[in-house]
């Protein structure tokens, strides 16, 4: 692929990260109408009785505040220690979290203002993590005509089914997951599914 168009996602997806591993070049949309429901603010992972949503209360925008990068994070209900506590529970017994569990843990004890700031530190994160390196850039407008040879992916990678739009790019082929032999594989999950299950030969998966 040659370029890509996505949003910015919360733990995003692998179908999310292996746009960004295979893309020449990818630019993260800012300038979008934040989407209640989607990526931007929640992730999915594996938990032991099933696939577990977890999401990031965002404060209600002021009237014409309601661009991504202007979405700030709410403080109600100590998110921060829910969700840290739900990755404890889901991946302490997985094969690399002892390995890459700090490295999150200080993105639970820290606090950030903006959605989209929170969101992009942790995916330079997870990148490194990855040991890919993709050419990111972010839009200085709404991108309403795609240039020639981008693809867009910013609608499509969504966690309703009734939302997603199919993608011949991408196949989740199983990997070693915590509780598959209970659950059977869960595909597509939250990135940090692989990375803790798999670490460094997820990017051999990517």
């Amino acid at each position: 692929m040659a370029s890509v168009l996505l949003s910015s996602f919360y733990l995003a997806p692998i179908q999310y990260y292996s746009k960004l591993f295979r893309s020449e070049r990818a630019y993260i949309e800012i300038h979008d109408t934040y989407q209640k429901q989607s990526y931007r603010n929640r992730c999915l992972i594996a938990g032991a009785n099933g696939i577990l949503p977890l999401s990031i209360p965002v404060e209600k925008p002021e009237a014409g505040k309601d661009k991504m990068k202007d979405v700030r994070i709410s403080d109600h209900g100590n998110w921060r220690h829910l969700h840290w506590n739900a990755l404890v529970s889901a991946y302490n017994s997985s094969p690399f979290f002892e390995y890459y569990g700090d490295d999150f843990r200080r993105f639970y004890e820290k606090k950030y203002a903006f959605l989209l700031d929170f969101n992009e530190e942790l995916r330079v994160l997870i990148c490194r993590l990855l040991d890919i390196r993709p050419r990111v850039g972010y839009t200085d407008r709404f991108i309403e005509t795609l240039p020639n040879g981008m693809m867009d992916f910013r609608e499509s990678i969504h966690p309703k089914p009734s939302r997603q739009k199919p993608d011949p790019d991408f196949e989740a082929l199983p990997y070693y997951q915590v509780f598959a032999e209970k659950l059977g594989f869960l595909e597509n999950l939250s990135i940090v599914d692989l990375l803790f299950n798999m670490g460094n030969e997820s990017r051999l998966y990517l």
